[in-house]
């Protein structure tokens, strides 16, 4: 998935498709059919598919882990879903806030 992405190449392995559009030059990834990410050269938009799912969540990291800012996640703590959100540096230190998880939720 991670590698379609990074070449913008159009790929589906089972549940989890990835489709390249050229004139966005975005990528759409989807999850049972539901979108859950737009990656794009400056951003990373994700969404839920309507599913707050551990393999929505999983892959949703996954795709974090890897276009995203180091460190930047989303997990769930009684039963709400929430992301941290890269804002800055202290020292030699990352900062993020917590904010409660919504559907579209941009990094930039």
């Amino acid at each position: 998935m991670n590698d379609a992405i990074s070449n913008n190449l159009n790929w589906q392995s089972g549940n989890t498709s990835v489709h390249f559009n050229e004139e966005t030059g975005e990528s759409v990834v989807r999850l049972h059919g539901n979108k859950i990410a737009v990656v794009g050269e400056d951003f990373v938009q994700i969404f839920d598919g309507g599913w707050q799912t551990t393999t929505t969540k999983s892959r949703l990291n996954a795709i974090l882990s890897e276009h995203a800012i180091d460190g930047e996640c989303v997990y769930q703590k009684n039963f709400k879903w929430f992301v941290d959100k890269f804002i800055g540096q202290a020292g030699t230190s990352k900062v993020y806030n917590t904010f409660e998880f919504t559907d579209g939720f941009m990094f930039a």
